[in-house]
């Protein structure tokens, strides 16, 4: 076990947890967006920041990558970590639409007014939990994140209709803002396995040679909504 404090109070954790995990398993809230426990830790949006401090000395480190070691002195939620949370919020929402989820995150870390704006603003905030999870989960990789800087995006391969995906709809599942949905398209095979699953923003066709696997989208709507610390990667992938 290791031994660590947290916000002053001392607390026991088994060997290889997270600081965000170990915060989760004792009730302490910290806000993400690009994590899920399913997939392996990314520390992209920047929203789980803590503050470790070592005497006099102090940094910010993503939680959600940063593992738990002994002695280690941990705070969630000084001012520094929320100001922190404040400014990277901000930003994610200058170039995202106004979506509830991002809002209410928005609302309770304290944002009030978006002071800058980017010129076109996209419902995707680039986290990556899509192209992980269809790497990691699914196993077909047939989205990832193209080009760079203001140009980034959530895109098939080269940009055209991508003939490995199976129509899953893990990507819609698991998209913290809805920027996914599933639709049926004219002269291709319709890939909304159900109705619920139907979200606003972009989505990507498959051929029609691809045939649905209901049975493999209930494993992955399980994996995905379990309680966290049940899942296990090894049986919720697909490789």
């Amino acid at each position: 076990m290791i031994h660590l404090t947290i916000n002053d109070q001392p607390i026991e954790v088994p060997e290889n947890r997270t600081i965000l995990e170990a915060c989760r398993e004792h009730g302490i809230h910290i806000p993400t967006l690009c994590y899920h426990p399913a997939l392996e830790p990314y520390g992209g949006c920047r929203l789980c920041i803590v503050e470790l401090k070592v005497g006099q000395r102090s940094r910010l480190v993503a939680s959600c990558v940063y593992p738990c070691e002994e002695g280690l002195n941990v705070y969630t939620d000084s001012d520094i970590v929320k100001r922190s949370r404040r400014m990277t919020m901000e930003l994610i929402l200058a170039g995202s639409y106004n979506t509830p989820e991002l809002l209410s995150l928005g609302e309770e870390l304290g944002v009030k007014e978006v002071r800058f704006k980017l010129p076109e603003e996209n419902a995707c905030m680039l986290c990556g939990l899509c192209v992980r999870a269809c790497n990691e989960i699914v196993g077909v990789s047939a989205i990832s994140v193209i080009h760079r800087g203001i140009a980034k995006k959530v895109s098939t391969p080269f940009s055209v209709t991508s003939s490995r995906c199976i129509g899953c709809g893990t990507c819609v599942l698991i998209c913290p803002t809805g920027a996914f949905k599933l639709e049926n398209v004219s002269g291709y095979k319709p890939i909304s396995p159900a109705d619920t699953l139907t979200r606003r923003g972009y989505y990507f066709r498959v051929g029609g040679e691809i045939d649905l696997r209901p049975d493999f989208v209930q494993d992955v709507t399980t994996l995905l909504t379990q309680p966290m610390g049940t899942e296990s990667k090894e049986e919720g992938s697909r490789k």
